[in-house]
C-alpha cells in the first residue's frame, strides 16, 4: 500500500467489535456503541432512531435509489437492501477500518443495486452527477458529527443531488450545542420549514426535508405498509412510523419552526 494511503487509514480511528450471545456491535469506545446486529436477524434495525429513519417510505413508498453517507455496522443498508427489492442503495464510508468490518456484519456484497464506496461522504456529494430519491445521512466518528458534514455546503449539496420530490434526512443529536445552526443550514439550503422527529430512547434527533415546495411534509403517506414490503418487517418499524406520519401531521408550514419541531 502506497504511503499516502497509509497515513489516510491511521488518521482514522479503528473500532472493534463486541459480541454477546446474540448480538455483535461495532464500537469506537466502550461507551459509545456504533452500531448493532442481531445475530439470528442481521438485516434488522436495532436502534430506533435508524427505523425513524425510514419514514422517508412515508414520502416515497417506491425510491429507485438511496444515498448513505456513513455505512457503520450497515444495518440501515442492509435493511434496505432487502426489503427494498427496486432499489438501487450506494454507501459512502471514509473510515477504512469501518469498511473493514464489512463481512462480520453480513454486509452483501457490491452488484448491479447495492455499493460501498470508500469515500469523504462531503466530497462525494459536492462533485457527484449522480441524482438520487433519498439521501440518508449518518455519518459520525469517534468526536460525532465531522464539520464537514454539518456545513452549509453540504446540506446545499444534499439538496443539489437529489431528484425533484427527493427526500434528505439527517441524524444529529439533540445534546449539539450547535443542534439549532444545523437546522437553520438544513432550511436554508431548501428553502423550506423541515420536521424534526425526536428518538425517545436517545438524544437522536431525525430531521427531513423535500426538494419541492409543492410537496409539502404533510401530505406523507398513512402507515400502510408499502405495496411489495415485507408485512413483518414493516410491522417490526410500523411504531416509527406511526411517529413520524403524527409529526407530519401536526407540521404547520405557516407556523415557526419551534412550533414545527415536534416532540413526543
Amino acid at each position: 500500500m502506497p504511503a499516502a494511503q497509509n497515513l489516510e487509514v491511521a488518521d482514522h480511528v479503528k473500532p472493534f467489535i463486541y459480541e454477546t450471545l446474540s448480538s455483535k456491535s461495532m464500537c469506537f469506545s466502550l461507551n459509545d456503541v456504533q452500531s448493532e446486529m442481531h445475530l439470528l436477524r442481521p438485516d434488522a434495525l436495532q436502534f430506533e432512531y435508524t427505523e425513524i429513519m425510514m419514514g422517508f417510505l412515508l414520502h416515497n413508498p417506491t425510491p429507485a435509489s438511496i444515498v448513505m453517507i456513513g455505512l457503520g455496522g450497515g444495518s440501515l443498508a442492509k435493511f434496505c437492501y432487502r426489503y427494498l427489492p427496486n432499489t438501487s442503495v450506494t454507501v459512502i464510508e471514509v473510515n477504512p477500518h469501518v469498511l473493514a468490518h464489512r463481512t462480520a456484519f453480513a454486509i452483501p456484497p457490491d452488484d448491479d443495486r447495492f455499493e460501498v464506496l470508500l469515500a469523504d461522504g462531503a466530497a462525494f456529494m459536492r462533485d457527484t452527477t449522480r441524482k438520487f430519491d433519498v439521501v440518508l445521512a449518518d455519518g459520525f466518528d469517534i468526536d460525532g458529527l465531522p464539520d464537514r458534514l454539518s456545513a452549509q455546503a453540504f446540506y446545499d449539496d444534499c439538496f443539489n443531488v437529489l431528484n425533484p420530490g427527493g427526500m434528505f434526512v439527517a441524524n444529529l443529536h439533540g445534546c449539539n450545542p450547535f443542534f439549532a445552526v444545523f437546522m437553520d443550514r438544513i432550511e436554508d439550503s431548501f428553502g423550506a420549514p423541515v420536521l424534526m422527529v425526536e428518538d425517545p430512547s436517545g438524544s437522536n434527533r431525525l430531521v427531513f426535508a423535500v426538494k419541492d415546495a409543492m410537496r409539502a411534509l404533510q401530505s406523507l403517506a398513512g402507515i400502510r405498509c408499502p405495496l411489495g414490503f415485507d408485512p413483518l418487517a414493516w410491522k417490526a418499524i410500523q411504531p416509527s412510523m406511526a411517529r413520524v406520519f403524527l409529526a407530519s401531521t401536526a407540521l404547520d408550514h405557516g407556523e415557526n419552526r419551534a412550533s414545527n419541531d415536534i416532540n413526543f
